[in-house]
């Protein structure tokens, strides 16, 4: 309660594990300093977690693994949930609600609707298009942010924060600009309203996250039994955690300071270090896991072939990165490794290596470019996208029964170029056309990267090599030379 008697209240956008075991912890914490806030967290369709928390009162456990101990915590701050899919009005009608004064999202990088070659809204998206024409409750997650917001600015409530916490490069400016994009192409008078509130009562601060959150199997169930606690959803995670976030909430905000979150002006500089280093690294180690067999992560981190891949990626990404004051690199990667090598998290290659060609879209071109505008080109950068490729063009290569195969919402277009490519000219004529076709021609990882020919080149040596002669042979020509010169 605030100190006249206000519940002030956040209403969260994708209810999965990531939120219940970061942001919601952190604000559990800082209830002790300033007075608790209240979570109300909206599932976007499935149901299983909200029916399990109001079973069990809106309490769940975060288990925090290390190597040698298990640490056991309730959390207490989601006081409310539904799913936006059964009352698609109510998010809605809570974004509108002036006791609201944080809309935070975790809806993965594929839940904002951007067009990979633009890096804006996607008009012609099918649920985009749909909540612009109107005349249904929204379904896309900009939709209902702006059919929330409109609302709130024709009630004249008081400014508020959204604040994106997904692994978006500027993930609140670029939240911002989708917002504008929406509203322009509103139709009638409502586009216009909309952006004068989000001119003048809309904070979209740019966040960094981070903490390893596997899914939730029936071992971490027997784990919350074991330690007494009964729940249908406790949540595993890494004992790191860190939360970077500049400090705009013209509504107010829990002192998450106070439980160990950085406000800072330097968002972006701790952004590029974790969606290159930490982010680009679980991609490498998700891909080649997956290409030799490992359910795990931590397998795949064992393998001393793809560390060595892992430890060239890093190399590559430290010279494109802009370091916060006081901020210790070696000693972060060295954590990585560490954290990397947790086995009892299990993280599932699978897991990491889902919708690859919206994450990569995050931790390639940038570092890449920056590479080849030097006259380098990055071979460990080119091994990421070619392991990609290989996992997605050519499922049948994986050990499904094993490991599951990544969903992957570009892989329908991938195989069918996969298809064309065929099979004249031998391997090394098929890769080329496969990677000329997915990175120049449909620019998956955007158009300037598709304009160097270079860097398709060595994703097309790179995967030949990986269906020709595996996983060994393709780091082994990746790292052997300085500066890659392709085969």
């Amino acid at each position: 309660m605030s100190a006249h008697g206000e519940v002030r209240r956040i209403l969260h956008l994708g209810l999965g594990n990531f939120h219940r075991a970061h942001q919601a912890a952190y604000t559990q914490d800082a209830g002790a300093h300033g007075g608790p806030w209240e979570i109300t967290g909206v599932a976007s369709h499935s149901r299983g977690v909200v029916e399990a928390l109001h079973r069990q009162g809106m309490r769940y456990h975060v288990l925090t693994l290390a190597p040698g101990s298990t640490e056991v915590r309730q959390v207490a701050s989601i006081t409310d949930a539904f799913v936006a899919a059964d009352e698609p009005l109510r998010a809605v009608e809570e974004i509108a609600d002036p006791r609201t004064r944080v809309v935070s999202l975790t809806v993965t990088e594929k839940g904002y609707g951007i067009s990979p070659l633009t890096r804006r809204l996607d008009l012609d998206a099918p649920d985009v298009r749909a909540d612009l024409e109107g005349g249904a409750p929204p379904r896309s997650t900009v939709g209902r942010l702006a059919a929330g917001l409109l609302r709130r600015a024709q009630r004249q409530a008081a400014p508020v924060t959204v604040l994106s916490c997904d692994n978006i490069t500027a993930n609140g400016a670029t939240l911002a600009g989708l917002l504008r994009d929406f509203a322009e192409a509103m139709p009638g008078p409502g586009g216009a309203e909309l952006l004068a509130f989000l001119d003048g009562s809309v904070a979209c601060p740019d966040t960094m996250v981070d903490r390893i959150v596997p899914a939730t199997t029936d071992a971490h169930r027997r784990m919350a039994a074991e330690a007494g606690r009964r729940d249908q959803v406790p949540v595993p995670a890494e004992p790191f955690s860190m939360w970077v976030m500049s400090d705009r909430f013209p509504g107010g905000r829990p002192a998450w300071e106070k439980a160990g979150a950085v406000m800072t002006d330097r968002v972006h500089d701790y952004e590029t270090v974790k969606v290159r280093l930490l982010n680009g690294s679980h991609s490498l180690l998700a891909y080649l896991g997956l290409l030799t067999g490992r359910a795990l992560i931590a397998e795949a981190a064992a393998d001393p072939v793809v560390a060595r891949a892992v430890r060239r990626l890093g190399d590559e990404y430290e010279p494109t990165l802009t370091l916060p004051e006081g901020f210790e690199l070696p000693a972060y990667r060295a954590e990585l490794d560490m954290r990397f090598a947790n086995r009892r998290l299990a993280h599932r290659t699978v897991q990491v290596g889902a919708d690859g060609s919206l994450k990569l879209a995050q931790r390639v071109p940038e570092p890449a470019l920056w590479h080849l505008e030097r006259g380098r080109v990055p071979a460990a950068l080119a091994l990421t996208v070619a392991a990609w490729l290989c996992c997605t063009a050519y499922p049948e290569r994986l050990e499904a029964d094993r490991t599951g195969v990544p969903a992957e919402p570009a892989g329908e277009r991938i195989r069918e170029l996969a298809a064309r490519a065929g099979t004249s000219g031998g391997p090394a004529r098929r890769a080329r056309r496969l990677a000329h076709a997915v990175l120049a021609d449909e620019a998956v990882l955007g158009q300037r990267l598709g304009r160097h020919g270079e860097f398709t080149d060595a994703v097309a040596a790179l995967l030949e090599t990986l269906e020709a002669g595996g996983v060994t042979e393709a780091v082994r020509a990746a790292c052997d030379t300085p500066d890659w010169q392709g085969n």
